[in-house]
């Protein structure tokens, strides 16, 4: 990175991926040109000092940091953030990267046998509550309840994948 035709290619590679993110996590367009910007400062300022093996996994990181650090300044609950990428996960969970999905699958597999099925049926089949509740001949409350308690696991069980997300979002469709 100390090269700068590298670190403008970088710049030029990465500045609409990021800035994309960063508006994605913040929906303030002048806060994520500035939060892109200030990361892209510090990875120039930092060239010598820093041994990066994969730099759009760190850049990535480093704009979620940066979000969070500038939310935790303004007394912000970062776990609105983080609920915000487990949110995107499961509303595109077609569209995720394959190396994710063993994971997302294993998670499904932690699902009662119901609750997946009827999950399955909302999320993969585009069926509606009402169905849903009358393939399975239960009550919609029951379809409901059994879509919201799948999603709430598995957003306990996406906590750990929270900051990977939007790398895998950005990285394939950008």
């Amino acid at each position: 990175m100390k090269n700068p035709e590298i670190f403008e290619k970088t710049y030029t590679d990465y500045w609409q991926k990021l800035n994309a993110f960063s508006y994605t996590m913040t929906q303030d367009k002048d806060l994520a040109q500035n939060i892109v910007q200030d990361v892209f400062i510090d990875l120039w300022e930092r060239k010598d000092d820093l041994n990066i093996n994969a730099i759009e996994p760190y850049l990535f990181r480093a704009v979620k940091n940066q979000i969070f650090k500038h939310y935790q300044n303004n007394r912000f609950d970062k776990t609105i953030m983080e609920d915000k990428f487990e949110d995107y996960i499961i509303d595109n969970f077609q569209s995720i990267d394959p190396e994710v999905m063993d994971l997302l699958y294993s998670l499904l597999d932690q699902l009662p046998e119901k609750r997946k099925e009827v999950l399955l049926m909302y999320k993969f089949q585009d069926m509606s509550i009402d169905q849903i509740a009358e393939e399975l001949g239960i009550s919609k409350q029951t379809v409901k309840n059994q879509i919201s308690s799948a999603l709430k696991q598995l957003r306990e069980g996406l906590k750990d994948l929270a900051w990977i997300a939007p790398i895998i979002f950005f990285k394939q469709n950008f």
